[in-house]
């Protein structure tokens, strides 16, 4: 049984019964069960009225079936998906995944974790999350385009700036999301920008928002370091994904002084000593949409690739996870603490299993949860949306400026809860309490929903 308070253990097992085989989304239930005791202890309160339960279970769940035609004429039949997960803060939030290992199970488990993390960034956003089980990889944009028409005909209807805001995720980039809006505007006959965010510049979208989520996990981990009386300069530094969070994790890294040695995707691994070639990994994965592996033979010497083994073997002193799920297991943090690691900050959601994250807890790693530090995508999404009510555009540097401002405030709003329920530096901890409590604050003022 998992490190559950007694009184919460009863939820937590009404959770695993309600939700059969779903093991993602109980995976997010107990770390944040796992939190709550104290919380609890403090305010018994908010076992009444069925508050934590009615936290659990999703407001809404839709999966629909989205037929399309492929470049060879023939049809297709992908699965749709969005979970509202919960609305007292706001209209939900939360990306949209295109991916082969999408399921309700998943969908579940982003959107739970989306409402705390939305909760975490003082924006006035619910939280939830939609996908699909379609692969963009090797489409056309013909083949994309379509799918994408096909998913927004029937998505359309639960969606509204004042009701759900999707951005992307996973397999939708701008170029998906510019065939969902289109289509969203040709099916609704309005303008209504601030239904998706992440869109282009040029209809709409906020400058810095591709950029968001990697360079807010960056000022995350540097706000850790600050606490310890350190920062990135000069540190050596491992990154796992490469695409667009990954990417501009490694670009703020380089901005702070740190190196980035290693970087990955589903095919394996580089390691560049000299530091990874931001310009050429941004052409290779941005431009060509080739594998990772392409990176050696178009930089020459100095670099390698491995498809054997874990990027987390290789030494550094700061690990991002940035790839996707429980993609960093207890041996991986094993190796990465006996090579000095010093700090983690989680760029992908819930990239670190359980174990993972009490090993780095126990040896006194620095640990940033995804829901604070990976929390700037979708804070930039929601400065997205305040550009968009206002028929206003700021600069770029306008809006990283907030961005910086939102990701310290995240930072210190869970050390300093961290710190008054007697757990200094434990920022999963901060992390859920300050968004469980803001979330169960404002279900409280508004009666049984």
């Amino acid at each position: 049984m998992p490190r559950i308070d007694e009184k919460l253990i009863p939820i937590y097992e009404d959770v695993l019964r309600r939700n059969a085989g779903e093991t993602e989304f109980h995976q997010a239930v107990e770390e944040v069960l796992e939190s709550l005791g104290a919380v609890i202890g403090k305010h018994p309160e908010y076992l009444d009225n069925a508050l934590i339960e009615r936290i659990c279970e999703p407001e809404r769940q839709i999966i629909f079936r989205v037929p399309w035609v492929d470049d060879n004429g023939q049809i297709q039949i992908n699965r749709g998906f969005r979970v509202q997960f919960n609305s007292a803060l706001g209209p939900y939030k939360g990306g949209l995944r295109f991916h082969p290992s999408v399921n309700v199970g998943i969908i579940k488990f982003l959107g739970f974790e989306q409402t705390f993390k939305n909760a975490l960034t003082g924006m006035p956003i619910g939280g939830g999350k939609g996908g699909s089980d379609f692969n963009p990889r090797d489409r056309s944009d013909g083949e994309v385009m379509r799918f994408c028409q096909s998913f927004m005909t029937e998505l359309y209807r639960h969606l509204g700036e004042y009701t759900d805001v999707p951005a992307g995720d996973i397999g939708v980039g701008a170029r998906e999301v510019g065939y969902l809006f289109g289509q969203y505007k040709r099916l609704t006959n309005r303008y209504e920008a601030g239904v998706l965010t992440g869109k282009g510049l040029i209809y709409g979208g906020s400058r810095a928002r591709t950029e968001a989520t990697g360079y807010g996990t960056i000022y995350f981990i540097d706000q850790m370091l600050k606490t310890k009386g350190a920062s990135l300069d000069g540190k050596r530094v491992v990154v796992s994904g490469s695409g667009n969070v990954a990417i501009y994790a490694v670009e703020k890294v380089n901005e702070f002084g740190g190196k980035v040695v290693a970087c990955s995707d589903s095919s394996g691994f580089i390691v560049d000593d000299g530091g990874i070639d931001l310009g050429l990994l941004k052409e290779i994965k941005l431009v060509r949409r080739q594998r990772i592996s392409d990176y050696v033979g178009l930089k020459g010497s100095g670099a390698y690739f491995s498809n054997k083994g874990s990027v987390w073997e290789i030494p550094c002193d700061v690990a991002v996870p940035s790839a996707t799920q429980n993609e960093l297991h207890a041996n991986d943090a094993s190796a990465l603490i006996r090579n000095g690691v010093v700090a983690v900050g989680e760029g992908a959601n819930m990239p670190c299993t359980p174990e993972a994250v009490r090993l780095f807890q126990s040896e006194g790693v620095l640990f940033g949860p995804a829901k604070a530090a990976n929390a700037g995508g979708v804070a930039t999404s929601a400065l997205e949306m305040q550009q968009n009510a206002s028929r206003d555009s700021w600069t770029f540097e306008e809006t990283e400026a907030r961005l910086a401002v939102i990701m310290r405030r995240i930072h210190d709003s869970c050390a300093e809860t961290a710190e008054a329920y007697g757990a200094p530096g434990n920022y999963v901890l901060g992390a859920n309490v300050t968004g469980f409590v803001r979330v169960a604050e404002a279900m409280q003022a508004m009666g049984v929903i």
